[in-house]
């Protein structure tokens, strides 16, 4: 049987076999899918040896940027990102590398929630890996203002330099925006913590979405606080684990799941 895997460390936790079993069922694959944890300092071994029989793998924390580097071919979206969530082999053995998160974002931004980006205002916190692989995606959705708010400016202001050849891409302090966004996406770490971006709630408006990219039970720290400021809907980023799972299904066996019943069942799962 055709056999895949996710990488991480930790890996326990990771609800990509469960999303793939019930992506192969809903479309008729015979494949199989399962964690692997890979040595902190032994990715690129434990990989090698996978990919003696394996045919593709999904890469989490920590090991996004080594697989970039294992890699022998890359999409442009992944050399963009500099890092990769998905690997292929290719028939002539060679590794293809992929990053399909941002493309799993918008999905579960435009299809799940209905969202028009397009002219919008767009605030994105954020200036590490999980913000590099979303920013081509959304700038290709055309809005009206990207915004790009990090603790450290000086890396948002070099990320957004990266970027400049696909969209205008302004950089703000935290402490400097005062004003209402349409979409406020959360692309820092501090709901892992229980914490959120110190923001004015100023730029929490009645007709604001908010969407953490962390997910879980309950709502993220910072889904939280939007939601007392008064914004209009809060998302988390479990619709943008299973779309991009569906991205890299895709790349691997030629047909694209439908990720909608997929999210249902997770949630479900979640309580």
């Amino acid at each position: 049987m055709d056999r895949y895997a996710v990488f991480g460390n930790p890996i326990a936790h990771s609800k990509s076999p469960l999303i793939h079993s019930l992506f192969a069922d809903q479309t008729g694959q015979r494949l199989h899918y399962g964690p692997l944890l890979a040595p902190l300092d032994g990715f690129t071994e434990s990989a090698r040896s996978f990919f003696q029989s394996g045919l593709g793998a999904n890469v989490t924390v920590p090991f996004k940027e080594e697989a970039y580097q294992l890699c022998d071919d890359l999409t442009p979206r992944a050399r963009r990102a500099g890092a990769v969530n998905t690997l292929k082999r290719q028939p002539d053995g060679r590794l293809l590398g992929d990053n399909t998160d941002g493309a799993g974002l918008v999905r579960d931004l435009t299809v799940n929630a209905g969202l028009q980006l397009a002219g919008q205002r767009v605030l994105v916190l954020g200036a590490g890996g999980a913000v590099r692989g979303v920013l081509e995606p959304l700038l290709a959705c055309q809005p009206g203002q990207l915004v790009l708010a990090n603790r450290t400016e000086l890396k948002a202001v070099q990320l957004a330099r990266e970027f400049a050849e696909l969209g205008a891409i302004e950089v703000a302090a935290f402490s400097t925006l005062r004003e209402p966004f349409d979409v406020i996406i959360n692309g820092t770490s501090a709901s892992l913590g229980g914490g959120r971006p110190p923001l004015s709630e100023a730029v929490i408006g009645p007709q604001t979405v908010t969407y953490d990219m962390m997910y879980g039970k309950d709502l993220t720290a910072f889904n939280r606080w939007a939601q007392d400021e008064g914004a209009f809907h809060t998302l988390d980023g479990l619709g943008m684990l299973v779309e991009q799972a569906a991205e890299a299904f895709e790349l691997w066996r030629g047909v694209r799941p439908d990720g909608a019943p997929v999210l249902a069942e997770l949630r479900r799962q979640l309580g």
